[in-house]
């Protein structure tokens, strides 16, 4: 029976101290004013810049997945070689998701069909005949296989050509490792910048209530009782400024949706690229509530540990 009370007991203090820390907190972000939005502010941009340069860099990461998963790459054949010797053995190679086989009479016939000529027969009379080869479209499984795979294909036996478009996935894997750099250098400006304002804030708050802390002092209470009030107003600062740049980032990408919406039929195609997946939608708040509680800690940690030094 003693053992539940003395564990009751201990709950109820536990409770009781959790609530004071709570109302000092709170008491504290209600005096500190216009100097609290300062702090949240600045962790606002930081938090704000940050994530939509993680969304961007997930849907380029995206996009290039997708562009690796529909890019083809063109083999033309020798004139003595057909599809259906060739096509067996590009299906056995690592990295190849599909073949398709074109034959030269299905591709002269939609060569002449989309130059407008009716009479293939006699389009083909005046060539005396067929020009083109046959041909395989062979779909990999990803961008970064693609090179590799256009190698091995173009050492296959009957194989006179190897063709494919990798400009833009080359393009737009720059611009990705380029966007994650810029990130990266903006993030640790910004994150200094936002832990020096966070710390200069708290420093001032703790100054401004100067008197109460000696009071408190005299009567006995030790400095992590005293000073963890001011610690938990600058993890509330990272954690306000994150639900702000998530609400930012949110409209932000409502908009541009909005007018991908609007553009014309192959735009669907890259707004399909960009949509986040479910995951990454849950993930990204979560990383910046995490982040910007971490800069509030930070920021508080500086300011207090001077004081309760002293």
């Amino acid at each position: 029976m003693s053992a539940i009370r003395h564990t009751g007991e201990t709950v109820l203090k536990i409770f009781t101290k959790l609530d004071y820390l709570l109302k000092e907190t709170f008491l504290g972000l209600k005096r500190g004013g216009w100097m609290n939005w300062a702090a949240v502010s600045t962790v606002t941009v930081l938090l704000f810049l940050f994530g939509m340069s993680l969304q961007t860099s997930w849907q380029l990461e995206k996009l290039l997945n997708q562009f690796g998963s529909q890019l083809e790459v063109s083999v033309y054949l020798e004139s003595n070689a057909s599809v259906a010797a060739v096509a067996p053995m590009v299906a056995q190679i690592p990295g190849v998701v599909n073949v398709e086989n074109i034959t030269k009479d299905q591709a002269w016939t939609k060569l002449v069909q989309e130059l407008g000529m009716s009479d293939i027969e006699g389009a083909t009379q005046q060539l005396g005949t067929n020009p083109l080869v046959d041909e395989l479209k062979v779909k990999a499984r990803s961008a970064d296989a693609v090179p590799k795979l256009a190698t091995q294909l173009a050492k296959l036996k009957g194989v006179e050509t190897v063709q494919y478009v990798d400009e833009a996935v080359v393009r737009i894997a720059q611009l990705n490792r380029g966007l994650n750099w810029m990130t990266l250098t903006i993030t640790v400006i910004l994150t200094l910048t936002a832990i020096a304002v966070t710390s200069i804030t708290i420093r001032l708050i703790v100054m401004a209530r100067r008197r109460e802390i000696e009071i408190m002092q005299l009567v006995g209470a030790t400095s992590t009782w005293i000073y963890l009030p001011f610690i938990f107003q600058g993890v509330a600062f990272g954690l306000f400024g994150g639900g702000i740049a998530w609400s930012f980032i949110s409209l932000t990408s409502r908009f541009v949706n909005q007018l991908l919406r609007n553009q014309p039929e192959f735009i669907k195609f890259l707004t399909t690229g960009l949509k986040l997946s479910f995951a990454q939608t849950l993930l990204l708040p979560l990383v910046l509530l995490g982040f910007g509680a971490t800069v509030g800690l930070m920021g508080s940690l500086f300011a207090v540990r001077r004081f309760a030094k002293g």
